[in-house]
């Protein structure tokens, strides 16, 4: 059975706790204060009195019954306070996880799945939070206030009230346990019709292209029906639980009234404290079936909790050994990587890497589909960070590459650059936004995109990306290419740079990609074979181990798994 999630420790969550325990204390006292004026009230009346006689009765019945809902708002309203601090403080979090972990938490839990924690998931949080904390408080305040003072008027009916309670909460347990079985199942169905969902829009165009898109909506149809059949089991365990709960506190109301009607009837028990019982017995069952009742409205919430507290608590609880941060990469210099391992969950995506270089060079970085080389230049670019292993820069020792000083000495270039909705000029001075005009012109010309530029009406002040002018895929790798050139940074990760690009696009830009070479430490990942003929050195990925390694000629003698792989792409395999 999986545990329900614990409240996340947070800054003035005591403080909220105890604000809510004495303001349900006093929810408590001022119901039963409610419940004896009223009983007194109407006891007299019947007996004889009029209605000027029981005038301060009714007064007290009021001031209690104001005091009550008072209570119960300031209880709601700190909660609200709290849920919402806590919501912020979740999202935040669950943000720094991600980038903690970079890609592999889209490849592990869906892009899809993730949008929805961090906006849908956050606010059932939310939710959960705000009823759960004033109910869980007050069924312990408000039912222990109330029979502790019936137990003083009467021991068999407190009696017949304690007793009811293991029976409803076996019940609830029971009836929880399916309905949270249910709500798993939903949450999951919910996740994969999200992924589904986000994977279709960014393959809406390619779909539409290869006459896909109504197969593949009946997909997402498929997926819908699943989790609309899966809500309504929900559903049916949650009415279903909810009669249970109001039949068994019902019954045990039912069961003290017939108690007192008798003893009342035979003179072992007064008109007055049967009565204050009797209005006390619903009030003593309310907040139970309150909570119930809320466990099923909340589930969303707390399986929510529960998703964001496990992804939060994959970050490395490791200290980050951190580089200086004048450091300056050097011809002379030196990077290694020392047995690293990157996991997630019980996942292994690298696995006892260890790689050492010096200087600049081409390294090329192979292996089918799933080998790891994306995940082995994201630790590089500072993305995710390493389960295990050390990195050494010349001679400073760390354990992570998400560090400034690192950072400010490479150049990223992946397979889809992200274009900013800003000018061309200023997406070229990504990483120097201190370059003028002409220095981004000079770029321009020297990766052969003027032509494109002379089309612009605002030349290289033209808006580009979201909002404004499309590009190709061409045309975006130029730019992450004029990027990497106006930056002179002296280290150039490429992830699969050229893998959604055809054949004679990729040739146009191989020039002016080579450029980026002379002089710089760069990394190269790809399944297009051909780039390995430029390659220094190259090392081959399976299954995330580093199986072979060494220059092309070397590579080739030994006939391994690059042989394999090589010859394979030139049959038409890859």
């Amino acid at each position: 059975m999986r545990r329900r999630p614990n409240l996340p420790s947070y800054k003035g969550s005591k403080l909220t706790y105890v604000i809510i325990g004495l303001l349900a204390l006093l929810e408590a006292i001022s119901t039963t204060a409610q419940a004896i004026f009223l009983a007194r009230a109407i006891t007299f009346l019947f007996q004889g009195s009029t209605v000027s006689d029981v005038t301060l009765e009714i007064v007290y019945f009021f001031i209690a019954f104001m005091l009550r809902q008072l209570f119960s708002s300031l209880q709601q309203h700190t909660a609200e306070i709290f849920a919402d601090l806590l919501g912020k403080n979740l999202r935040k979090r669950l943000v720094e996880a991600y980038f903690h972990h970079g890609q592999l938490f889209s490849r592990a839990y869906g892009t899809g799945h993730l949008v929805t924690l961090a906006i849908e998931g956050i606010k059932h949080v939310k939710d959960y939070i705000e009823l759960a904390i004033p109910r869980m408080i007050r069924v312990f305040f408000v039912p222990s206030v109330i029979v502790i003072y019936i137990f003083t008027l009467d021991k068999i009916a407190a009696g017949i009230l304690i007793a009811s309670i293991p029976i409803i909460i076996l019940f609830m347990i029971l009836l929880g346990l399916a309905a949270q079985k249910m709500a798993d199942r939903q949450y999951e169905t919910y996740q994969r019709l999200a992924n589904h969902f986000i994977d279709s829009l960014k393959g809406l165009e390619t779909l539409a292209y290869l006459g896909q898109s109504m197969m593949h909506g009946k997909r997402i149809n498929r997926v819908n029906k699943q989790y609309r059949k899966a809500t309504n089991k929900t559903l049916r365990i949650a009415f279903l639980s909810s009669f249970a709960l109001d039949f068994f506190t019902s019954l045990a109301i039912a069961f003290v009234a017939v108690s007192l009607g008798f003893r009342l009837i035979d003179g072992f028990i007064t008109l007055l404290p049967a009565l204050t019982i009797l209005i006390l017995a619903p009030e003593y069952f309310l907040p139970i079936r309150q909570l119930g009742n809320d466990y099923h409205a909340t589930l969303d919430g707390q399986i929510a909790l529960r998703n964001i507290e496990q992804m939060i608590d994959k970050r490395s609880k490791q200290q980050t050994k951190q580089i200086d941060h004048t450091y300056m990469w050097h011809p002379e210099s030196k990077i290694t990587l020392q047995n690293i391992d990157v996991r997630l969950d019980q996942h292994t995506i690298l696995n006892d890497i260890s790689l050492t270089w010096s200087g600049s060079g081409a390294i090329g970085i192979v292996g089918l589909s799933g080998a790891g080389k994306s995940t082995f230049i994201d630790t590089l670019a500072g993305f995710i960070h390493p389960t295990n292993g050390k990195i050494f820069i010349d001679h400073h020792e760390t354990n992570t590459l998400k560090q400034d000083a690192w950072l400010e000495q490479i150049a990223y270039i992946p397979q889809n650059p992200y274009i900013f909705p800003t000018t061309l000029a200023n997406n070229i001075r990504f990483y120097e936004p201190e370059a003028t005009d002409d220095d981004v012109k000079k770029i321009i010309k020297q990766i052969d995109l003027q032509s494109f530029v002379k089309t612009l009406p605002r030349g290289i002040h033209e808006p580009i990306g979201e909002g404004g002018r499309t590009l190709s895929g061409g045309q975006e790798q130029r730019i992450a290419i004029a990027r990497a050139l106006l930056s002179k940074r002296p280290i150039i990760l490429f992830d699969e740079p050229t893998a959604h690009l055809d054949i004679e696009t990729e040739y146009e830009l191989k020039r002016f990609m080579l450029s980026l070479f002379k002089d710089k430490l760069v990394f190269f990942a790809t399944h297009r074979m051909h780039w390995m003929n430029h390659m220094d050195y190259i090392i081959v990925l399976e299954n995330g181990k580093l199986v072979e390694e060494g220059t092309l000629h070397k590579l080739m003698q030994r006939q391994g798994i690059f042989h394999h792989i090589l010859t394979t792409a030139e049959h038409g395999g890859i």
